[in-house]
């Protein structure tokens, strides 16, 4: 019994791992990227009156939250750092496809929403570059699956939130 228990894990511990590098970048660059689109997303309630972005802004945090528990947990079973968010509350990096809020907070109606949905645009935009990069390169099966959800998904949204861009 012993030995077949000692075959068992030493043939666990020879198999090969599902993740690689490309697989933890993306999980480490997507969790700051997908929290800072729920900073910007709890904005809107506040200073928008426009039930389509309102509606818009949920549905972004209703689905990015579950997919960031999700990557974290990745991150942990693999062994790998959750990195800390680097954009604090308004900071800016190209890696993680990250906007600058700038002055977001202190606007309302109109402004706001042309301001904010321009910016989701960027971010989403960022978003599915990174996702496609991911897909490149990333070997883990739930990864890559999440990567293609978050194309199909954030350019469905980049399209909705064009249209209801204010002109002007």
């Amino acid at each position: 019994m012993l030995a077949v228990a000692s075959v068992l894990l030493l043939s666990a511990c020879g198999s090969p791992a599902t993740h690689n590098s490309a697989d933890v970048a993306f999980a480490q660059g997507m969790v700051p990227h997908h929290e800072q689109a729920l900073e910007m997303s709890e904005l809107v309630a506040s200073r928008t009156e426009n039930p389509r972005v309102i509606d818009l802004a949920s549905r972004i945090s209703s689905s990015q939250k579950p997919e960031i528990d999700r990557m974290n947990g990745w991150l942990k079973d693999w062994n790998a750092p959750v990195q800390a968010s680097s954009h604090s509350s308004h900071g800016h990096s190209p890696d993680h496809g990250m906007v600058e809020l700038g002055n977001l907070a202190d606007l309302s109606d109109t402004e706001f929403d042309r301001q904010w949905l321009s910016l989701m645009i960027l971010h989403h935009r960022g978003a599915v570059e990174m996702a496609r990069k991911h897909l490149s390169a990333g070997t883990d099966p739930a990864a890559r699956t999440l990567a293609q959800d978050v194309v199909a998904h954030q350019e469905k949204e980049i399209s909705e939130m064009e249209s209801l861009l204010p002109q002007g």
